[in-house]
């Protein structure tokens, strides 16, 4: 699976990417271990040159190329987003968060909440210490709301280049 960079995503990046490097990543997002030769067939260069531009890529934090699971088949049984509101600086609190292995994102957000976490844990146990003895103990943390996650009906990385 290969998905654009959060530096990306929000428009914070300074690299340009040209159309035949998205057409790469277009291909790479369909399926992440597509052939080289196959990619360059389909965007037009040779194996070696889609090779040396997907490198770039990566070497650029552009995208990554990663394997994504389902949390639930590999003993995850409890995810949640936390809603979160800060007093003071947001950016220490949103390091802290960034810095937990059960964190699995952090926006910075405008609205209800400063900033909305997504959380992997193994139970329900393991919620609750993550969110009462790790995210509310830390300085800046004024409140929480927890959004426990029933069921996962969609978890796509397919937003393609558009």
């Amino acid at each position: 699976m290969v998905s654009r960079s959060s530096e990306s995503r929000t428009g914070s990046g300074s690299s340009s990417i040209d159309a035949v490097s998205l057409a790469i990543i277009e291909q790479l997002q369909e399926d992440g271990r597509r052939p080289y030769a196959a990619i360059g067939k389909a965007v037009g260069l040779s194996e070696a040159a889609v090779r040396q531009r997907v490198q770039k890529l990566l070497d650029q934090g552009v995208m990554q190329i990663v394997a994504v699971t389902d949390p639930l088949t590999v003993g995850f049984r409890r995810q949640a987003m936390v809603g979160i509101n800060i007093e003071g600086d947001l950016d220490p609190v949103a390091d802290a968060l960034a810095a937990m292995q059960e964190v699995e994102y952090v926006v910075l957000t405008a609205g209800s909440f400063d900033l909305l976490a997504e959380i992997v844990c193994e139970d329900d146990d393991h919620l609750l210490e993550v969110i009462n003895r790790r995210i509310r103990t830390l300085p800046g943390v004024r409140s929480t709301e927890s959004f426990v996650y029933l069921k996962l009906k969609k978890q796509t990385y397919m937003w393609g280049t558009r």
